[in-house]
């Protein structure tokens, strides 16, 4: 990619938690490419998002923002407004599921659980696109992170049924944004060792199977692919790309029958919390 992809953007990065974070490799990349660039974080997060923030090419200022607080996203709105004036992309990276969704015991996952799932995973993207809007004035992009929900995971549950619901948000985004030249695309990852993925137990069982099916091999230690395609999609270079799911994880996806002597798929554990 030239190292000038980018330059001149303005990009909103959620879902920073530490340097491990797919967000974070993000960032990075985008500011190597010539972005400018925003973390948001809350809570007791947010102190690890600032050490994050510093160890950037660039170190960044951290902005409060609550997925949960319809609030935050009015302030996230004036707050860029005052120090940009218009946004031209967005990373949503955020996910979030009780315990009790997840871990298979999806039958008997509370109502309120689910909800949160939902809330929390999915609609914050409608509530992202929505608060950035107004400042996506010259053409815009928005890229969220998500985990393949054309099949059901073991153990992931009610988080999967809110991935399928995010894939289906960024869709009807696409559809009702287009008209103001601003993009939704989200980007299927494989496997990474994240903080979220140290909710997961038999993570490494899962990355193996990746490693052993995808065509062009996988290796879950390294972002680098994720974040280049992200920085794809906020480039002018994607200018006719909307609605898209964007596979980026070695071509596993496409495989239909395990490769001979690749490990079983099985997860005993998911994603309870945090971003991706």
């Amino acid at each position: 990619m030239s190292t000038d992809l980018l330059s001149g953007k303005r990009i909103l990065v959620t879902g920073v938690v530490t340097r491990s974070s797919i967000a974070y490799h993000v960032a990075e990349r985008a500011q190597q490419l010539g972005a400018e660039i925003l973390l948001t974080s809350f809570g007791r997060a947010r102190r690890l998002t600032e050490r994050a923030a510093a160890h950037l090419p660039v170190p960044v200022d951290v902005l409060e923002l609550d997925a949960g607080c319809p609030e935050d996203f009015e302030y996230l709105r004036l707050e860029l407004s005052r120090r940009w004036g218009q946004v031209d992309g967005a990373l949503h990276a955020i996910a979030y599921a009780p315990p009790d969704a997840l871990g298979g015991n999806f039958l008997d996952t509370p109502p309120d659980s689910a909800a949160s799932a939902f809330l929390t995973s999915a609609y914050s993207l409608k509530a992202l696109a929505a608060a950035l809007r107004p400042l996506m004035t010259d053409d815009g992009s928005l890229v969220a992170l998500d985990f393949d929900a054309s099949v059901a995971w073991p153990a992931y549950d009610w988080m999967g049924v809110a991935k399928a619901a995010l894939e289906a948000t960024g869709r009807y985004l696409a559809r009702d944004l287009g008209p103001e030249a601003i993009r939704v695309n989200l980007i299927s990852a494989g496997p990474l060792g994240t903080v979220a993925a140290s909710g997961i137990p038999g993570f490494d069982r899962l990355a193996g199977a990746w490693s052993g099916q995808a065509p062009l091999g996988w290796d879950a230690g390294d972002p680098r692919p994720v974040a280049d395609a992200a920085c794809f999609l906020f480039s002018d270079l994607s200018m006719a790309i909307t609605g898209e799911l964007l596979h980026v994880d070695g071509g596993f996806h496409a495989m239909g029958v395990p490769a001979e002597g690749a490990p079983e798929l099985e997860l005993s554990g998911a994603v309870s919390g945090g971003s991706r």
